[in-house]
């Protein structure tokens, strides 16, 4: 994976010192699912919510941030509930769970962890560490964080998928590269399957943003569904027996 296209990095760049600074330092908790508007670490004490109705079929659970959320989107047009759809319109018989919390870093995740694989989970996708990038936090936690998630999913038979993140450039190309890398080692380590950039072809593109330059908008959702899809329609196999 490469780095953001060109130009991408200076929208990206001033789009973080906007949000950050609008934020403020609120630590209030958000329910899975939800959106909320701060970006900084938050827990849940609730089980995640499946973006359908509770049943028995096996769970595809995404960990994730602001992102998978759908941070300033109807929640019927976050990612995770455009992938319903998609596995809904297939005949694929598999409950996304959007265990998304507006945010989050890879620490809030990883301590919300065990209320997120409830059930029967096939897959979990790891989306997490957008948030360890904008604060500057130390890529030896994110990556500590990221296996230790990994290797609790894997433990109780989820099949995991990693979705890569990109820090903002104002933290210096040593960091940002060190950040992108973490992803790749942790995947490979770990054996799991990764998804390089999950905004790939959304980040820093206007017309695919909402005004804070970061959260996908309604189409900008839509390619980052087909980019988890790449990955995850090889990790699900055929329709599972009914």
């Amino acid at each position: 994976m490469t780095g953001l296209p060109r130009g991408v990095g200076r929208v990206f760049s001033a789009a973080v010192l906007v949000l950050a600074v609008g934020c403020g330092t609120s630590e209030d908790a958000s329910r899975p699912g939800a959106a909320a508007s701060a970006p900084h670490a938050s827990t849940s004490e609730r089980a995640p919510e499946a973006t359908t109705g509770p049943g028995t079929r096996p769970r595809i659970v995404v960990l994730g941030d602001s992102l998978a959320a759908g941070l300033g989107l109807p929640v019927e047009r976050s990612y995770p509930a455009l992938l319903q759809q998609r596995l809904d319109r297939a005949g694929l018989g598999y409950e996304v769970v959007n265990a998304g919390v507006s945010g989050d870093t890879s620490a809030g995740g990883l301590r919300r962890l065990d209320w997120s694989l409830q059930g029967n989970v096939a897959v979990l996708i790891v989306e997490l560490g957008g948030n360890d990038g904008l604060r500057g936090l130390p890529v030896s936690q994110l990556k500590a964080n990221l296996r230790t998630i990994i290797r609790e999913g894997k433990a109780r038979g989820a099949r995991v998928i990693l979705a890569g993140m990109e820090a903002p450039p104002n933290f210096g190309v040593i960091y940002t590269a060190e950040f992108r890398q973490a992803f790749r080692d942790v995947a490979r380590e770990e054996q799991v399957d990764l998804l390089p950039f999950l905004l790939a072809g959304v980040a820093g593109i206007p017309s695919l943003n909402q005004t804070d330059g970061i959260h996908p908008n309604e189409a900008g959702a839509r390619i980052v569904e087909r980019n988890v899809w790449t990955v995850l329609e090889k990790v699900i196999g055929p329709a599972p027996a009914k």
